[in-house]
């Protein structure tokens, strides 16, 4: 009689293999990986225009945004286990761009004693013909690439990218009320080049 269980047991479908406790974490982990490496190759070329536009407005030189590009490119496929899939890819490139400007591209060409062209000369803007006060874009930017670099980046990520507040605080690294006061001081700034024409801020530009 036991034979015979054996046998008809041994004849029964399994069900699937599911794994359980650490296992089934291993393999939820490395689910999630694959799925940041493909979401961040997937995604890299559509920014990569956004990304030099930027790497121009911190430099000022063509070749240093060209620099900052393919660094900023090989850090993120080297890194790409760390982004979180759904997330916000753009922004998550955006902050490795400024880390490695902050970190390694800008002190190289500061030892190397080599000086800074306007950037609005040579940029050439992809984008829609007006931001938040309508005028244009290369306005902007021109207007941007006035001010002292933490001010320039703020505005740039704010205005030109469209950034909230928050947004712009997590890819600098800084406080959100540093943020507010930077976006203050290059408002202001901008404004008095301006004259009269007020400058809102993001959230002002925001409200209906």
């Amino acid at each position: 009689m036991q034979v015979i269980a054996q046998r008809a047991d041994h004849g029964r479908a399994r069900p699937p293999y599911r794994p359980a406790g650490k296992a089934a974490l291993a393999e939820a982990t490395i689910d999630s990986r694959q799925a940041a490496i493909s979401e961040v190759r997937d995604g890299l070329r559509g920014q990569l225009t956004r990304l030099w536009r930027y790497g121009l407005v911190l430099s000022g030189r063509r070749d240093t945004a060209d620099d900052l590009v393919q660094a900023t490119c090989l850090r993120a496929l080297e890194r790409a286990e760390q982004f979180q899939p759904g997330s916000r890819l753009d922004k998550w490139l955006f902050t490795i761009l400024h880390s490695l400007w902050i970190n390694e591209i800008r002190s190289r060409k500061i030892r190397e004693g080599q000086g800074f062209v306007d950037a609005e000369t040579s940029l050439v803007f992809d984008g829609s013909a007006a931001v938040e006060t309508h005028m244009a874009a290369r306005e902007v930017i021109r207007l941007v690439e006035t001010l002292p670099e933490a001010q320039r980046s703020a505005l740039f990520l704010a205005y030109v990218e469209g950034m909230a507040y928050r947004e712009v605080a997590e890819v600098l690294e800084i406080p959100i009320g540093t943020v507010m006061s930077r976006l203050a001081a290059g408002r202001a700034r901008i404004a008095a080049t301006l004259g009269d024409k007020p400058v809102p801020s993001p959230r002002e530009a925001e409200t209906p």
